[in-house]
């Protein structure tokens, strides 16, 4: 279980370290930052892939995302105020478990004569045991292109020259020295994220897709159909059918297969005949995938939700919070949310985010002093 989350230097936030719960539930207002956290993890998430450079060259580069206010704080209620920087650029971005943790430094390139200037490097990237990544805790570290390894013996260097875009946790996620780079890699690639599942006419989730089995839901929800039909073949048949009944009682779900393709439909009271996929409405749609998601055959280390009440009648929003919670028994779960009822029926943690001078800080805390520990190497 992610334990804490740390982000240095993106978008509205300048500053924040975050304690996680088994179900931690984020709030705020809109502007409030918590798009920005949500990003942040998809970042982290994209470590574990290799894509975090290339993901910041999509967005623009680390100038079209970091931090924009003045480096140093500001005293609550003051108004920002425009400096010079003095210090180096830096997007820093961190994560711990109770066993194992990871945190990465991206900066602007050194050569900027590139055809890829939006291109970020890597300047430093730590794995590290302990809720943060002290020095004394530091297990590999990379500064630059070399990169070591604690040993009993001492400090021993795994690699030098290493690109400025590319991950230890790709290059030397093998090494048979330093075999917490696979578990920090394996971390990362085990989350899931779900915010861009599509519900409009042409969305994946309502064509027929090819019948073959799918342990986890698709970003953009083809294979919706599919993750069902797995889960009730490896026995959730229960668990679905009171999903479908508390959110549409009397109703029953079926997966018709035509032709080696399968889809969803949805038998309700009253009705002659089943309502096919393209016939659903948007919030059934929206809270079948999110129930496929919840009950995939595969289950992901940390299951990240943003905003999923979108599209959903309020009537649905304790279907889903059972759901989630129901979820959340074996999985850790993180929803971002604007709907507080959906956040009410949810319980949990709650991180409640807000502006303060135009800087995303925690609701409730009275400044840098009152947050969870974290420190972050010098380059």
């Amino acid at each position: 279980m992610i334990t804490r989350l740390a982000i240095e230097g993106y978008r509205s936030i300048r500053s924040l370290v975050v304690d996680l719960a088994p179900l931690t539930v984020v709030t705020g207002a809109n502007g409030s930052g918590k798009s920005s956290l949500y990003r942040a993890l998809r970042l982290l998430a994209d470590c574990g892939d290799g894509r975090i450079v290339g993901s910041l060259a999509e967005l623009g580069g680390l100038d079209a995302v970091r931090w924009a206010g003045p480096e140093r704080g500001t005293r609550r209620g003051q108004p920002t105020e425009g400096t010079v920087r003095s210090g180096p650029v830096s997007l820093r971005l961190g994560v711990a478990t109770d066993e194992l943790g990871y945190a990465i430094d991206l900066g602007l390139p050194v050569a900027l004569q590139s055809a890829f200037d939006r291109d970020p490097e890597i300047k430093q990237e730590h794995v590290f045991a302990g809720a943060d990544p002290r020095p004394a805790g530091v297990l590999v570290e990379r500064r630059r292109g070399l990169a070591r390894t604690r040993t009993d013996a001492g400090w021993v260097d795994l690699a030098a020259g290493l690109h400025p875009w590319a991950s230890v946790l790709d290059e030397l996620a093998g090494h048979q020295e330093a075999a917490e780079l696979a578990g920090a890699r394996r971390m990362l690639r085990g989350w899931r994220l779900h915010d861009a599942l599509r519900t409009d006419l042409t969305a994946p989730a309502r064509q027929p897709q090819v019948a073959t089995r799918a342990s986890r839901l698709d970003d953009d929800g083809a294979n919706l159909a599919a993750v069902l039909q797995t889960a009730v073949e490896l026995g959730w048949d229960r668990e679905l059918s009171r999903a479908i009944e508390d959110a549409f009682p009397g109703s029953a779900l079926h997966l018709p297969v035509v032709d080696g393709r399968m889809t969803v439909a949805l038998a309700q009271p009253g009705m002659l005949r089943p309502l096919t996929a393209p016939e659903l409405s948007d919030g059934t749609l929206q809270y079948l995938l999110l129930t496929a998601a919840m009950l995939s055959a595969e289950k992901p280390s940390l299951i990240v939700l943003n905003e999923p009440e979108r599209s959903l009648h309020a009537d649905l929003l304790p279907a889903l919070a059972e759901r989630i919670r129901s979820a959340a028994a074996s999985t850790q779960v993180i929803v971002v949310t604007h709907h507080p009822r959906l956040a009410e029926e949810l319980g949990g943690l709650r991180i409640e985010l807000e502006k303060q001078s135009g800087e995303t800080v925690v609701a409730g805390r009275e400044g840098p002093l009152d947050q969870p520990g974290w420190h972050w190497p010098s380059r």
